[in-house]
Parts: structure tokens; sequence; C-alpha cells
């Protein structure tokens, strides 16, 4: 079973939810309605809190966790991620927080304390160092990623199809699992 608690708390998951039988959601983690978690990403909320919205995806081999509690940052660092977003392959994300819309590339490492606004498209690749906060409706490459152009018209769309098309992809597996 992928799902498991970390001392007394629980991941709490939503309705619709694919899970794959090799990922690995652990303590205080909230999965909204309809996302999917794919094959072997660990979602490790032990030390602090991790929230995905609605439709969003965190794909293959992704790693995401977060920072503790301190005296001198109460809040630690947790982990946000807002609705119908796409994490790439291989994402490490660690005590960020990302707004809805947005597109994670394959291989991308995003930081503590970065805060990454709505219809934001992150090559493959790239870092968020700490600390960053991005601006909405841009496109970011490079390590460490700097800004590269405004998106499309087109691209922004491009982001609420691809987290739709998970969906799509997520209710093939849910359905053949319940043959």
């Amino acid at each position: 079973m992928p799902i498991s608690n970390y001392l007394d708390t629980n991941p709490v998951i939503g309705d619709k939810i694919y899970l794959h039988p090799s990922c690995q959601v652990i303590g205080d983690v909230t999965i909204g309605d309809d996302s999917s978690i794919w094959c072997n990403t660990v979602l490790r909320g032990d030390v602090n809190r991790i929230v995905i919205g609605r439709g969003s995806n965190v794909q293959d081999l992704s790693m995401c966790h977060v920072s503790h509690k301190t005296p001198d940052k109460p809040e630690g660092s947790p982990l946000i991620i807002g609705d119908h977003v796409t994490i790439g392959h291989s994402v490490i994300l660690h005590g960020c927080t990302i707004g809805n819309e947005c597109l994670i590339g394959m291989g991308s490492i995003i930081m503590d304390d970065v805060v990454i606004p709505d219809h934001v498209m992150v090559g493959a690749g790239s870092l968020i160092s700490p600390g960053k906060t991005l601006e909405g409706g841009m496109l970011y490459m490079g390590r460490p990623a700097k800004a590269v152009r405004a998106l499309t018209e087109d691209e922004i769309k491009y982001l609420r199809y691809s987290a739709e098309h998970y969906m799509r992809v997520k209710d093939n597996y849910l359905k053949s699992e319940a043959c």
C-alpha cells in the first residue's frame, strides 16, 4: 500500500485519485480530488505538510519533501501545490509554493521558500534557488533559472490542457483497476 502514517498523522486523499502502487505518500499529505501520483514518486510529509490541489499530477520518480519548523522559522517550509499543476518526471520539490495551472519541467529542482505564482512554465532541468519569487505568466529556464519571456496565450492554455490530459490518463487507470 503506498499510503503510510507518520507518528499520528495520516494522509488525506480526495476523490477520484490515482496513486500508482509504487508511489509513497507519507504523513501530513493532502491530495485534492482528481489528482494523480505516478510511478516511484515520494511525497514525504513527515516534518511539515504537503498540500496538492485539485486536478494536479506528480509524475514518475519525483521527490517532494518539506523543511521542519524551528524557533527562527515557526512555519518551516511546507510544500504547497495548486490546482491543475503538472509536475514532470524526476522533479525535486522541497518546501516551496506553486500556484495554479503551472508546469514544472522534467528534472527541475525547486528549493525551499520559492514562490511560483499562477501560469508559470519552468523548463526542463531548471534550478530555482531558495527564496526566489517568480513572476506569473512567464517561462523560466536554466541553472539558476531566469525569466526567458512571457508565455503566449496558447502556452497558458496548454498549462490547463496538460493537467486535464493527465486527469484523463488517471481515469483510464482507475477504470482498468475497477474491472
